[in-house]
């Protein structure tokens, strides 16, 4: 059988920055095991597979990494639902609609506009309320990426796992230069996994400049030691950020920096909405563009 498939560079209007994302937009008939080899084989972040919806929404997506299956993820979403709109697959991109995928984290819509320059962007609504797991010692975090216990800040929030749809360990940093010295220790990641926490981690920087904010996302323990933008991850922390701002209701927006350390520089538009003291929406979105298509032959 021959499958279809394109790849993009998501949360970027520029070819080799962002996160790449292989999407096969008509995935009907393969295993799951299959659907990990190709994973594995594309060997980015994350792969998707679009399938028919089975509850009457737009599509079933399953997302991989390179080495497991996991319920929910940003750049995927965000790069399946343009990846589906630039191949028409969607039909005429005349006016804004919004597609809804089926996760097995629960449905995810996700809006898509064709922007002023052309460029199709895309935004997607977290599939789950924001909800706090454990804290993490600062020692056992400082540990895992390589770095002191002063360069981690606690004022606001001390290490933390949070979540819309995907845990993560989230942590503020106290500079860029911080931010930019930080490295796996896989012993540390191992360490964080056996105290049955989360080894995903996202640490961030209050920019202070053009941008707000600045992070790197480190998931070796996923297959993948440090992603280029990582829009489950950011979701969460702006839900988190919202949940500690000390107005009970308002609207909210970030943008935020990823992937520059490694070269592929990245830019997410995130939103939230607060009311009455809760985090009521979480939304992430940006720009992408398409890099190749072709054709897998599967035995």
């Amino acid at each position: 059988m021959r499958y279809h498939y394109f790849t993009c560079d998501v949360f970027t209007s520029t070819r080799f920055g962002g996160n790449p994302l292989a999407v096969l937009p008509q995935a009907k008939g393969l295993a799951t095991g299959q659907m990990q080899q190709i994973a594995r084989e594309f060997n980015f972040s994350e792969t998707t597979f679009v399938l028919p919806a089975v509850a009457g929404h737009t599509r079933r997506v399953r997302i991989f990494t390179p080495v497991t299956e996991i319920p929910f993820a940003g750049h995927p979403n965000v790069g399946t639902a343009f990846v589906l709109a630039a191949a028409g697959e969607l039909g005429p991109l005349d006016a804004p609609l919004t597609v809804t995928f089926e996760e097995k984290a629960g449905v995810v819509p996700v809006s898509i506009q064709r922007r002023q320059d052309g460029a199709i962007g895309c935004e997607l609504s977290a599939p789950e309320p924001l909800s706090l797991g454990k804290t993490v010692a600062v020692a056992s975090l400082a540990s895992a990426v390589s770095l002191a216990e002063s360069d981690i800040v606690t004022t606001t929030h001390p290490p933390q796992v949070a979540s819309v749809g995907l845990p993560f360990i989230l942590a503020e940093l106290k500079d860029r230069a911080a931010l930019e010295r930080a490295r796996i220790h896989i012993d540390g990641f191992h360490q964080l996994a056996a105290e049955g926490v989360t080894p995903d981690v996202l640490l961030y920087i209050h920019s202070g400049d053009e941008l707000d904010i600045r992070a790197r996302m480190f998931a070796p323990l996923d297959g993948v030691p440090e992603d280029p933008a990582t829009g489950s991850a950011n979701a969460a922390l702006v839900a988190l950020l919202t949940h500690h701002n000390a107005a009970a209701s308002g609207d909210f927006r970030w943008r935020i920096a990823q992937g520059v350390e490694m070269g592929r520089p990245s830019i997410l538009e995130a939103r939230t909405e607060k009311r009455d003291g809760m985090v009521v929406a979480t939304r992430v979105g940006g720009a992408s563009v398409l890099v190749s298509e072709g054709f897998l032959e599967i035995d």
